[in-house]
């Protein structure tokens, strides 16, 4: 059984972000699971550090889009959005080209907060990081955005 609240498909994911910071990384959505949310993102200038290789932040931003994003496919969003409130990530192993790959779990999906679980992975499937992401449910508006 499926936790996503409506349907989504990856074109609807990909499109959703023209223009942000997802879009200049270069990630895609590329799996919807009944249980889980996977993306990619190349290793290259846009992600790597000084030292050439992944930068930390790049993997963070990586596990905060798949987790708040799958965190906003379990609300009815009408009436409700998805804001982060804590995000840690225990960097792993070096990546130096090629892409990495982040899968989202949920972990906890309550009325007011979800905790999402994000692996990410080189393309020998070896773990590059983890981390855990807290969202906060609220009210449609109440950020007066």
């Amino acid at each position: 059984m499926t936790i996503w609240k409506g349907p989504s498909t990856l074109e609807r994911l990909n499109s959703m972000h023209a223009g942000t910071m997802i879009e200049h990384l270069g990630i895609q959505f590329t799996e919807i699971g009944e249980d889980f949310l996977r993306a990619r993102m190349p290793v290259d200038e846009r992600t790597r550090q000084p030292f050439g290789v992944l930068h930390g932040g790049a993997s963070v931003v990586l596990a905060e889009t798949l987790g708040s994003t799958g965190a906003t496919l379990c609300v009815d969003t009408e009436q409700y959005q998805c804001v982060g409130q804590e995000i840690n990530a225990n960097h792993l192993r070096a990546a130096r080209a090629g892409t990495v790959t982040g899968t989202a779990r949920p972990v906890h999906l309550g009325r007011r907060s979800q905790v999402w679980s994000i692996d990410i992975v080189n393309e020998d499937g070896k773990l590059v990081c983890t981390s855990r992401l807290t969202v906060a449910v609220i009210p449609r508006g109440s950020l007066g955005v």
